[in-house]
């Protein structure tokens, strides 16, 4: 439990900004086409309201307002009708950022240029207090005081970024997505929700809250399943898992977890070089697939980090194919 608390007190730190069945495509030659290097012209549309949220005066007072929830989708300009996906999360400690982030920009036209449908999303913050289930206030108030709404804010967070990818499921044959190639992926605080929403079930950091504690559940798509097949994680943690653990009980590692990308600085006095050791060590234990990319000397958000002369988003790009087995030319 003191790991636990340790972690905890580690991701409070940040400073810096189910397979569904009916959807299976199994033969190996019905894995999407993708380009090596950027061939089409992208398409961007802002704002897309994907659901709603309440957003309280204080954590889970009466007093509430209705927060839109939204996206930036990023798609190529192709005929194609057989595409991978891939949603962005971005960081901020959960206080700040944005979908507008420079660098999510950046890797969303990279592999929407390449033939993915990006999305890139913004989600409930600290000072919006969403909706949080009594037992997190029950269970962590003494974990860390000085920065529970960090930690609380946790919960909206994932329980928004869960109903981007249901909005997204709902809305796949708009796209041209093959729901069977799934990605999510961000930096920090994105890194940490994306983790979360690839290795928890779909009913963590959503059934805990009912339709009549928050009603605007009811937007977000509920009926709507999904299977992460890889994680992209910059510089994250396992802490929104682990805190499942703390308050449930719950042990959400398995040994069919996505495949996981792990880049992380070495330097890094944010989120320590060491969460991302830990994460190594689970996914080697579980015998699931991962890279492992040291960032050596870096700090906290290396975005323009490069090894052999590739960069981030080219060794991600890389794993991707690899673990998804996808088409390239």
């Amino acid at each position: 439990m003191n790991k636990i608390f340790a972690s905890l007190l580690i991701m409070v730190s940040l400073i810096s900004c189910d397979r569904d069945d009916d959807n299976i495509i199994t033969p190996e030659s019905s894995s999407p086409i993708v380009k090596l290097n950027a061939t089409y012209e992208v398409n961007v549309i802002e704002d897309i309201i994907y659901a709603e949220g309440l957003s309280h005066d204080s954590w889970n007072s009466t007093n509430t307002s209705i927060a839109p929830l939204n996206m930036d989708s990023y798609v190529p300009e192709n005929d194609l009708k057989n595409r991978p996906l891939l949603m962005l999360i971005h960081g901020g400690a959960f206080i700040g950022g944005s979908k507008q982030q420079d660098a999510l920009v950046d890797i969303a036209n990279y592999y929407a240029s390449r033939g993915f449908v990006v999305f890139s999303i913004d989600y409930r913050l600290r000072d919006q207090k969403g909706t949080i289930p009594q037992e997190w206030i029950d269970s962590i108030a003494d974990v860390a005081p000085a920065n529970l709404d960090q930690l609380y804010a946790m919960y909206p967070a994932h329980r928004d970024a869960k109903a981007a990818l249901r909005w997204i499921i709902a809305n796949a044959d708009n796209y041209n997505i093959n729901k069977d190639y799934i990605s999510v992926g961000g930096g920090s605080a994105g890194a940490i929700t994306s983790i979360g929403l690839g290795v928890s079930e779909l009913g963590d950091y959503k059934d805990e809250i009912s339709l009549s504690e928050d009603n605007t559940l009811s937007t977000t798509n509920l009926s709507q399943r999904y299977e992460v097949q890889t994680i992209l994680d910059f510089w994250g943690s396992k802490v929104s898992i682990e805190i499942l653990e703390l308050i449930y009980g719950y042990q959400r590692f398995k040994s069919n977890d996505p495949g996981l990308f792990i880049a992380h600085g070495t330097e890094d006095s944010t989120v320590l070089f060491s969460s991302a050791e830990d994460l190594k060590t689970i996914w080697e234990t579980n015998e699931n697939d991962f890279v492992f990319y040291p960032l050596e000397g870096k700090g906290h958000g290396p975005w323009g980090a490069t090894l052999n002369g590739k960069s981030l988003s080219d060794l991600s790009f890389d794993f991707i194919v690899e673990n998804q087995n996808l088409n390239v030319e």
